[in-house]
């Protein structure tokens, strides 16, 4: 649109490099963004990170100085509520960081280590922050973080979509953060807990340390709390993620490309007790809990190949998950939350890509709600 004429002698305002998102959501209808920049310059105590006199902190406020050109893009002081401050920190210093070096890891992918680090020895994972490089077909682990929080299980590591300089590709890939307080992982299941799915379905049925009761020996139990593998279930279903529960592919029909038909691991379904999980992954310090790692999802498995043998031997969901799948709140959400990720939003192709990732998610999550209905299964708070 034209603008009118500047008045004379008067200085033009700059504009500010912000782009607001308006979410309007009428009931049954998907979520409208809306791009629209602010007439008005931000006031500077805004800007900051402070608030008004006399306001008071609410949760999300997050009190950092905003990036001139962040790859995160924060449209107002406040997060989402289902993201937190160190959220937001992790997702800027992985989309914004100086990439230092590169440098090799036991899980496969390499590690690109974070900073500035223009004097001084070589930094190193440890002392300096870490994100796996992960390759650019598994952007699927960006979709989980982000489903992850907004189902409140809070079990993934922050992940963004990067261009970095260290892929020769050109092509965006999904950095997640390094913890390195993940407990030790064995070579053959990149495991740190070992279970076969005879072992697990057992476990299962005995109710690990459920309401603080200690297993006996003859239980078989694990350190793993029995509500963590229902949040597994469920998010490895709407994800379609089977290299954790079934790394053999016995509970669907693989395509030729998948790990398992290439491994020739298709085969091993005839003793399926004696399968290895894999994956599992606890912090050295909180045995208790799992960490939700290496969430390559697929979203193009049809209605009628979905993997059911997930679900094997869950009775009970979290309550708080299966209130949002139930509400009319997730696509809204979901778009909220992926918009923060520019590289990622613009790489699936903006905001129509997006929601037919959403499309898929949204069908799975009717799917398993009327499994849960069908099958008799409870639904319950699980924050212990």
């Amino acid at each position: 649109t034209p603008t009118a004429p500047e008045a004379p002698g008067r200085e033009a305002a700059p504009q500010p490099n912000v782009v607001y998102v308006t979410l309007r959501a009428p009931r049954g209808r998907p979520a409208r963004i809306r791009g629209t920049p602010r007439p008005k310059r931000r006031r500077k105590s805004a800007a900051r990170g402070f608030l008004p006199l006399g306001a008071a902190p609410g949760p999300g406020f997050l009190p950092l100085p905003r990036a001139a050109h962040s790859n995160v893009r924060l449209y107002s002081e406040r997060a989402p509520a289902w993201l937190s401050g160190d959220d937001i920190r992790s997702l800027r210093l992985l989309a914004d960081g100086a990439a230092s070096r590169l440098q090799p890891s036991t899980r496969g992918a390499p590690l690109l280590v974070l900073g500035d680090h223009a004097a001084g020895p070589p930094p190193r994972c440890g002392p300096s922050p870490c994100a796996l490089l992960r390759p650019a077909l598994d952007s699927s682990e960006v979709f989980a973080f982000h489903l992850d929080r907004i189902l409140g299980l809070n079990r993934t590591l922050p992940s963004v979509s990067r261009k970095s300089e260290s892929a020769q590709d050109g092509r965006p890939h999904p950095l997640v953060l390094w913890d390195s307080s993940l407990a030790p992982a064995s070579k053959d299941t990149h495991s740190s807990v070992q279970l076969t799915w005879g072992a697990y379905q057992h476990s299962l049925r005995q109710k690990c340390w459920l309401h603080g009761r200690v297993p006996r020996p003859e239980w078989g139990c694990t350190e793993i709390h029995h509500h963590e593998w229902s949040k597994m279930a469920l998010f490895d279903f709407l994800l379609q993620i089977y290299n954790r529960l079934d790394i053999n592919c016995c509970g669907f029909r693989p395509r030729k490309e998948d790990a398992c038909v290439r491994n020739g691991l298709k085969l091993n379904c005839d003793d399926q007790n004696s399968a290895s999980l894999a994956h599992i992954i606890q912090r050295k310090h909180d045995p208790r809990h799992l960490v939700f790692i290496d969430n390559e999802g697929f979203f193009d498995r049809s209605e009628d190949n979905l993997n059911f043998k997930l679900l094997e031997g869950i009775k009970e969901f979290p309550e708080s998950a299966v209130s949002v799948l139930k509400s009319q709140h997730l696509r809204q959400k979901l778009l909220q939350s992926l918009f923060l990720d520019k590289v990622y939003w613009e790489s699936q192709g903006g905001r129509q890509g997006i929601e037919k990732l959403i499309d898929v998610i949204e069908q799975r999550a009717r799917i398993l709600i009327t499994y849960i209905t069908a099958h008799g299964i409870e639904v319950l708070p699980m924050n212990e």
